[in-house]
């Protein structure tokens, strides 16, 4: 049977023959899904402690050189900055042990701090 008039289709399509669909309890942001699975919430505070670790070194960091860092990820106590190209990450060398110490002097417990440049 066709309907020319759709005014009697919202009374077919919610009939106990067709019932609603359930609706879900309470839709969860993307933080609050990582934070609630364990291996996404490692991986979570490791992100979180390697931003906070760069925001603490980037007062050392000459402004130019900043936009070409990022923060990688932080392995056995040891840092992974990421470079946009290798002259970046030839001064991050050369800078690597006066972060380290400012990073120490902080609180931070941190070995070494390891260079890859990004393709």
């Amino acid at each position: 049977m066709f309907y020319s008039d759709h005014s009697n289709m919202s009374t077919l399509t919610h009939s106990p023959r067709y019932p609603r669909a359930a609706q879900p309890k309470q839709a969860l942001s993307v933080l609050q899904a990582v934070e609630g699975a364990p291996t996404l919430a490692r991986l979570a505070a490791i992100g979180r402690q390697s931003q906070d670790w760069l925001a603490m070194a980037a007062p050392l960091l000459p402004a130019p050189l900043r936009a070409g860092i990022q923060a990688g990820p932080v392995e056995d106590k040891e840092w992974c900055l990421l470079a946009a190209n290798s002259a970046v990450a030839a001064k991050l060398r050369q800078l690597s042990p006066a972060l380290c110490a400012h990073l120490r002097s902080n609180g931070c417990d941190i070995t070494g701090i390891r260079i890859k440049v990004r393709m």
